[in-house]
C-alpha cells in the first residue's frame, strides 16, 4: 500500500487526503492546530467545485448542505440596483448553481470521511526533502507523496522554493460573519468607492456576510463588530442590521494577502504543492476553494491513471499551474475594476458599465472559469 503524508487539514488538504484514501492508500493528515477545525464563516463553491467533489466521492453530500444562490444582483451602497441576475441564466451559463455553505460544516463532511487515527494535531513541521521525508514532531517514515497543502504561510513552500517572496499585502481587509436569521432579501452584493459588502443565504436558514475595504494591513480594534459597523455607516440598512445581529465574539477581522509572484513548479520530487500553498489568491471573485478542490481532484485522478507517480506528479504540475495562476490573476482584476475602483467619476464609470452590461456578457467570463473537467472529461459539464 502506498502511503501519503498530507500536510494541513484545510478544505484542500482534506479533499487530497478522502480522495487518496478512497483510492487505497494509507493517509497521514498532520495539522501545526491543536485540534482540525475551520476558520472563516461561509464559503463559496462554483459548479466546478461541485464537481471536482464529485470526482472525489463527495459532491453529493456537499450539495445537500450548501444553499443555491440564485435570484439576486449588484446594489450600490445606497441599495440602488445596479444589475440584476437570473438564477435559471446563471445556472445554464455556469453549468450549475453557485453554493455558498457553511465553512465548518463542509470541514466537519470532509474529516467525517477519513479514519479517525489518521489525524496528528499539534504536529509541527518545519520542511520535507525530494525524496519524501517530512521534518516534524513525529518519527515518520519518508512517504511515497507528500501534499503540502499547509496554506498561504507554506512551511513547505519556503522549506521547497527559499527565494520566493512569498505573500504579500493586497492592500484590502475583511471583516465577516454569520447572522442566525435569513437576509431581508436573496444573494446580493454591494459595491462602493474602495469598498464592497456581499449578503449570501446559508441552507440553515442563516446569512453569511463579508465585507471589504482599502486599508492598511495590521489595524485591528478591540471591538472588531463596532469597527465593521462605523466603516459601513450609512450603507443600505439591511447590511447593517444583519451585521448588529451577528454576536461581536463572531466577527472576523482578516488582512487578505496573495501569492502575487507564481511558483515555477508545484512539484519538488515526491512533494505536491496545493491550494494556498501553491497559488493563494485574493477572493474577490470566490474562486479559492475551487481551486484548492479542482488541485486535491486532478492529484488524486494523476496517480490513479498515470503508470508511475513521476508521471503523475508531472501531469498534476502542467495542468493545475496554468489554470490556477490564471484564476488568481482574474481575481485581482476583478477587485481592481470591481469594488476596489477609487476616485468619484472612477466610481461612477464603473457603475454605469455594470448597468449597461447584458447578463450574458457579464457572465462569459465567469462561465470559462467555471468550465472545468479532469483530463480524460471525468467532471465536466453534463449539458
Amino acid at each position: 500500500m502506498r502511503n501519503a503524508i498530507v500536510v494541513g487539514g484545510g478544505i484542500g488538504g482534506l479533499s487530497a487526503a478522502v480522495g487518496l484514501h478512497r483510492a487505497g492508500w494509507r493517509v497521514t493528515v498532520l495539522e501545526r492546530a491543536p485540534e482540525i477545525r475551520a476558520i472563516g464563516a461561509g464559503i463559496g463553491l462554483w459548479p466546478n467545485a461541485l464537481r471536482a467533489l464529485g470526482t472525489l466521492g463527495l459532491g453529493d453530500a456537499v450539495a445537500a448542505i450548501a444553499e443555491p444562490q440564485r435570484d439576486g444582483g449588484l446594489r450600490t451602497a445606497a441599495g440602488r440596483w445596479l444589475t440584476r441576475w437570473d438564477g435559471r441564466r446563471l445556472e445554464a451559463a455556469m453549468g450549475g448553481p453557485v453554493l455558498v455553505v457553511y465553512r465548518p460544516q463542509l470541514h466537519d463532511l470532509l474529516r467525517a470521511a477519513l479514519p479517525a487515527d489518521c489525524f496528528h494535531t499539534g504536529a509541527e513541521v518545519r520542511g520535507a526533502t525530494p525524496d519524501g521525508r517530512v521534518d516534524a514532531d513525529l518519527d515518520l517514515p519518508p512517504a511515497d507523496l507528500v501534499v503540502a497543502a499547509d496554506g498561504i504561510r507554506s512551511r513547505l513552500r519556503g522549506h521547497l522554493v527559499p527565494g520566493h517572496p512569498g505573500p504579500v499585502y493586497s492592500g484590502t481587509t475583511a471583516w465577516l460573519g454569520v447572522a442566525p436569521q435569513p437576509p431581508a432579501h436573496g444573494p446580493c452584493g454591494y459595491w462602493g468607492e474602495g469598498r464592497e459588502v456581499g449578503i449570501l443565504p446559508l441552507v440553515d436558514g442563516r446569512t453569511y456576510w463579508y465585507t471589504g475595504a482599502l486599508a492598511p494591513a495590521g489595524q485591528r480594534a478591540a471591538d472588531e463588530k463596532a469597527a465593521v459597523l462605523d466603516r459601513f455607516r450609512g450603507w443600505h440598512a439591511p447590511i447593517l442590521d444583519t451585521i448588529r445581529s451577528t454576536p461581536a465574539g463572531q466577527v472576523i477581522h482578516l488582512d487578505l494577502y496573495h501569492l502575487a509572484t507564481p511558483l515555477d513548479t508545484y512539484v519538488h520530487g515526491r512533494v505536491a504543492l496545493l491550494g494556498d500553498a501553491a497559488h493563494a489568491t485574493v477572493p474577490f471573485l470566490g474562486l479559492g476553494a475551487a481551486q484548492a478542490i479542482e488541485d486535491a481532484a486532478t492529484l488524486v485522478w494523476a496517480v490513479r491513471t498515470q503508470p508511475d507517480l513521476d508521471t503523475a506528479l508531472d501531469v498534476y504540475d502542467r495542468v493545475r499551474r496554468p489554470r490556477s495562476q490564471a484564476a488568481a490573476r482574474a481575481s485581482v482584476r476583478a477587485g481592481r475594476f470591481g469594488p476596489y475602483v477609487t476616485g468619484r467619476l472612477a466610481t461612477a464609470l464603473r457603475d454605469a458599465v455594470v448597468r449597461l452590461t447584458p447578463q450574458s456578457v457579464a457572465t462569459r467570463p465567469m462561465a470559462a472559469l467555471a468550465d472545468w473537467s479532469l483530463p480524460d472529461g471525468t467532471g465536466g459539464r453534463t449539458a
